[in-house]
């Protein structure tokens, strides 16, 4: 075994080992109710070495990465089994994207890998990516994700490479381990941010959707949507209603998204949506709460008038600048801390 090889191997795998075990402090809060952390609690640098290295020095002798990833962001969220899960969405270097679990015992540091990405059955020949998935336990019993399923748009000018559509694609499991996928929402527009939310209703499933006829731009598509689905194996949106509106010279003017699956609070459901808005520099994402009624959650009863989160310092850096984004979030059993995932 070549010097090259284990000096190299070894190297990368004592930074790994150190990034995974690194503790991750909150920064002091200027208004006692957000704390942010110091580090990001996944990069693709967590990501497994036996994904991106091959160990054997005689295919590999100077212990050069094979396989490369770009980044990992906008992960659905869960407590399972005593440990807080990310569903991390996984971007390639070819700009194609998997989910793939990483478990903490904290939600703060510490998150590990699982061995293996989740397999999801490729049931489109057409379809192109996938990706930002939501994650519900719902009272059925089972664990749903529901994600975008994107493809290049059919109808688009010879030569037009980045026209795009978007459904809702849907998968359940009850081990998170084998993942049954669902036929796609069918919808009269494209659908992406959609949401389950986590209780019957009138004893049909609810979603949150957002329709929109463009794959970038709202358009006439008035905010986030509520649609109730009989069947969740055959899932049709038959009626659809806005239950959160886009409004002009707001954080929210060009679109609007819900986040995660709400969480149930003494108010109320507690939801986490994100709002996008035109400025000079492009688009830029904030966080925002509202709250919706108990008894009918499609019935808004309280929304501030601005952002509960915006990017700020490094947060403004990345693939895509200004942008805060989340699709996950946990809160604790005894109801004082809520984790929230955001990702730019």
């Amino acid at each position: 075994m070549s010097t090259i090889f284990e000096n190299q191997k070894n190297r990368i795998s004592e930074y790994h080992e150190f990034l995974l075990n690194r503790p991750n402090l909150f920064i002091p809060s200027s208004n006692g109710i957000i704390q942010r952390c110091e580090n990001p609690v996944i990069t693709k640098n967590h990501i497994p070495l036996h994904w991106r290295y091959d160990f054997n020095p005689n295919t590999n002798p100077l212990f050069l990465e094979r396989i490369a990833f770009n980044s990992t962001m906008n992960a659905g969220a869960l407590y399972w089994k005593d440990r807080y899960l990310l569903f991390v969405r996984v971007e390639g270097t070819d700009r194609k994207s998997f989910f793939a679990i990483a478990e903490s015992k904290n939600g703060l540091d510490n998150f590990r890998f699982w061995d293996y990405p989740i397999a999801i059955p490729d049931t489109d020949p057409d379809e192109t990516n996938i990706y930002d998935i939501r994650v519900t336990a719902h009272e059925d019993g089972w664990i749903y994700g529901i994600f975008c399923s994107e493809k290049l748009d059919p109808e688009a000018a010879v030569g037009d490479l980045s026209s795009a559509i978007a459904s809702a694609g849907i998968i359940r499991s009850k081990d998170l381990l084998h993942w049954e996928r669902l036929p796609d929402l069918r919808a009269s527009s494209q659908q992406r941010n959609v949401v389950l939310h986590p209780e019957f209703v009138d004893g049909k499933y609810a979603l949150y959707t957002r329709p929109q006829d463009d794959f970038i731009l709202a358009k006439s598509g008035g905010g986030i949507g509520w649609t109730l689905i009989d069947d969740i194996t055959d899932a049709t949106v038959q009626e659809e209603k806005i239950i959160n509106k886009r409004h002009y010279h707001t954080i929210k003017e060009v679109k609007n998204g819900e986040g995660p699956a709400p969480i149930k609070t003494a108010k109320g459901w507690l939801h986490l949506a994100h709002g996008v808005r035109k400025t000079a520099a492009g688009l830029r994402y904030v966080l925002y709460l509202y709250l919706t009624c108990l008894d009918d959650p499609s019935l808004l009863i309280a929304e501030p008038g601005g952002y509960f989160l915006a990017p700020e310092g490094k947060e403004r850096v990345g693939d895509v600048s200004n942008v805060l984004f989340s699709n996950g979030w946990v809160a604790n059993d005894d109801g004082n801390c809520v984790h929230i995932l955001c990702f730019q």
